[in-house]
């Protein structure tokens, strides 16, 4: 594949609700460019963008795949991005990279909050959209009831461009609007044909000169000239139509909605036009906010004879390949074996082997130009790293992901798999940023934090896939802790003989309540009873003893330990006698204070929609929640919820949420202090963590 120029790339990232059509379209477009000579099906496991073991399996994406090929003098690359929420990092990804967003919508089904999603993210990052109603070939799809709901739900910057032209419900053309022509298909081949009229479909006529009244709205609110135009009455040229809906994509005022289906290929071919006509290249707006090596922001404009600033938006772990980083380049040309900054790390490193990709097929590149997409094989760079020219050292910021809170613990299934576990567990971290591992400090599990059930599973797979390494989850512990509640005074004897120097100790100890999380230890022994040679091995006796309580072997905290009395013989007493005598009267004296059991309570911040308030107030109270308020969020039609909640009650708390608000929930958690257990649930938290 040739070296293109910014003016000649397009970057598209396709996304949308799962089920919506993405992984179809982009097959259909790579069938009717004539990058492939066959038209892959999803239920057959043979499309090119869903190659992984883990997507054939599961017939939907899991990860972002890029397409690569040419048409009309363009390079295009189209980054298919999944649309299920365990799997949201790569919509991420794949829109961070792209110059434009089609999000797909089903014909059948309509908006969902996947669509929301997609247009959120692409709204939140600068990027232009296209929404791309699919689907059209099924009995029930109904374009008009789409169209409707997307100028309702995302307002006056919707605009039709191709519409079908339905009769008996089924559709017998389709209406470009920009050229105003009409086109019906055979065997997924256009035909033109006569525009509509009223006797093909019952005020259809109406219908199109009120289509074509709003896109010459639209295209009018781009330029004053044109404005002037469209009041004077005049209708605009083809060319004034393109350009002011580029232009209008450009500045976010004009989404424009195109139609099609990926079954029969209808509509295929006039969303290629589309894209070549109306889709912007890097070079219209690809300009990307850094910071230089003074840490002052500086502006990246794609200009090829800049120097090299590029950004690392994804990374896998192949196993035949290696590590291989594709790679969004702002600015200059990256090279093979040329030499780079990371910025982010500060480290210098070597360009590895250059490719492009056609789904799992690799096309090597000598070099790419800016505002191209690439992939590097082998180079020591993660996700979210910048590389550049030394001459320039620039660091772009980093891609905000979604935060995992689904959490279980991990173990491998055979015995010796634990370092095995890490290092494959390590791998993944660097692919998947929507991923967390780490080691809880009380209790010593391993816990893996992933987006839900789904994303688990799949993380599963591809360890036993890629890695040879099987592992067993379930819900993590809980951090009880144990406490006591009144102040008792108990002695500690040890004595043993057994020919030869014998061992004594011998200590009257008080235990108290207090507020601390470490054991307060103090000594009020007078005339010597016990020596002061003994006190550290008293204090290192409780200090043991205090990581395991007496009701459920739980750490104790709150406790105060005064030594106040006791006795010693002059031959047969030593530290380690007194240490057993400390924790003799521990294990006598804790019993005897009132212990109880303290659990975990975390402040909670959940996000729902307006309608689902009133649900999530039941849920929270349900699992012992207390509501403190609620607050209106940032984003229109949701509800910030603000509690406290156990820990114990929100092992499942992810997916509740997510069915809950039909994944447009989100939540944060954050531990704030230890609260008693109620007592009814006392006996049962000790016989399921009894430690023995």
């Amino acid at each position: 594949m040739k070296t293109y120029d910014s003016t000649q790339i397009k970057n598209i990232a396709v996304a949308g609700h799962g089920g919506s059509g993405k992984t179809s379209l982009v097959e259909a477009l790579l069938y009717k460019s004539g990058s492939t000579d066959r038209l892959g099906k999803i239920a057959d496991g043979n499309t090119v963008s869903d190659y992984a073991s883990e997507e054939i399996k599961r017939r939907c994406s899991v990860y972002t795949s890029l397409m690569a090929f040419e048409k009309d003098g363009l390079k295009i690359n189209l980054l298919d991005t999944p649309g299920l929420f365990d799997y949201e990092a790569g919509m991420v990804e794949g829109i961070s990279a792209s110059g434009c967003v089609m999000i797909t919508v089903s014909g059948k089904s309509g908006v969902k909050v996947g669509t929301h999603k997609a247009y959120d993210y692409a709204e939140a990052m600068g990027k232009p959209r296209m929404f791309v109603v699919t689907k059209l070939d099924d009995d029930n799809a109904n374009f008009n009831n789409v169209l409707t709901q997307l100028k309702t739900e995302f307002g006056p910057t919707v605009c039709p461009v191709i519409v079908p032209v339905i009769a008996d419900r089924k559709i017998v053309s389709y209406v470009n609007l920009i050229e105003m022509k009409a086109y019906k298909y055979e065997n997924g081949n256009a035909v033109e044909t006569d525009m509509p009229t009223a006797e093909v479909a019952a005020n259809m006529e109406y219908r199109i000169d009120g289509l074509i009244e709003a896109v010459s709205e639209a295209v009018a609110e781009t330029d004053e000239e044109l404005m002037e135009k469209f009041f004077g009455g005049e209708a605009f040229t083809q060319k004034e139509l393109i350009d002011g809906i580029h232009k209008g994509m450009n500045e976010g005022k004009i989404t424009p909605v195109v139609c099609c289906s990926a079954v029969d290929l209808s509509g295929i071919d006039m969303l290629l036009k589309e894209i070549s006509l109306l889709l912007p290249a890097p070079s219209d707006n690809d300009v990307k906010m850094a910071q230089d090596a003074n840490g002052e922001p500086v502006e990246i404009k794609c200009d090829k004879n800049a120097p090299l600033a590029a950004f690392v938006f994804k990374t896998v772990a192949d196993p035949f390949v290696g590590k291989m980083s594709f790679i969004k380049v702002h600015a200059g040309v990256i090279k093979t074996n040329k030499d780079v900054v990371n910025a982010t790390t500060g480290t210098n490193e070597k360009v590895g082997k250059l490719m492009t990709l056609l789904g799992k097929k690799q096309i090597e590149l000598a070099e790419a130009n800016c505002g191209d997409i690439v992939v590097a094989t082998k180079m020591n760079i993660n996700t979210n790293d910048t590389i550049c020219d030394a001459s320039r050292v620039v660091k772009f910021d980093a891609i905000q992901f979604p935060v995992p809170t689904y959490a279980q613990a991990v173990r491998a299934k055979g015995s010796g798999d634990e370092a095995k576990i890490s290092g494959a567990i390590a791998r993944l971290l660097e692919e998947d940023k929507t991923l967390r591992y780490e080691q809880n400090p009380d209790t010593l599990e391993m816990v893996l934090y992933t987006l839900g059930g789904l994303h688990l599973d799949s993380v599963a797979g591809k360890l036993h896939d890629t890695f040879g390494v099987d592992i067993e989850t379930s819900a993590p512990k809980i951090a009880y802790k144990e406490t006591i509640r009144k102040k008792v005074k108990v002695q500690g004897r040890h004595k043993k003989q057994s020919g030869g120097h014998g061992q004594f100790g011998d200590v009257w100890i008080e235990f108290e309540p207090c507020i601390t999380d470490e054991l307060i230890f103090e000594e009020r022994v007078f005339g010597g009873a016990v020596p002061k040679n003994f006190f550290p091995a008293v204090e290192k006796g409780l200090q043991e003893c205090v990581k395991k309580g007496v009701l459920a072997g739980f750490p104790v905290v709150g406790l105060k330990a005064i030594l106040v009395d006791g006795s010693y013989h002059p031959v047969d007493s030593s530290e380690m006698a007194f240490k057993i005598a400390a924790s003799l009267a521990f294990k006598d004296g804790i019993p005897k204070a009132e212990p109880m059991l303290l659990e975990p309570i975390s402040n909670l911040s959940v996000i729902v929609p307006d309608e689902n308030t009133g649900d999530m107030i039941g849920e929270l109270n349900k699992r012992r929640g207390r509501v403190l308020g609620m607050n209106p969020s940032d984003k229109k039609g949701l509800t910030e919820v603000v509690a406290e909640v156990p820990e114990a009650e929100m092992a499942d708390f992810t997916m509740i949420l997510r069915q809950m608000t039909q994944g447009r929930g989100s939540y944060s958690m954050e531990r704030a202090r230890y609260d008693q257990l109620p007592g009814n649930l006392v006996a049962a938290v000790i016989a399921n963590n009894r430690i023995d």
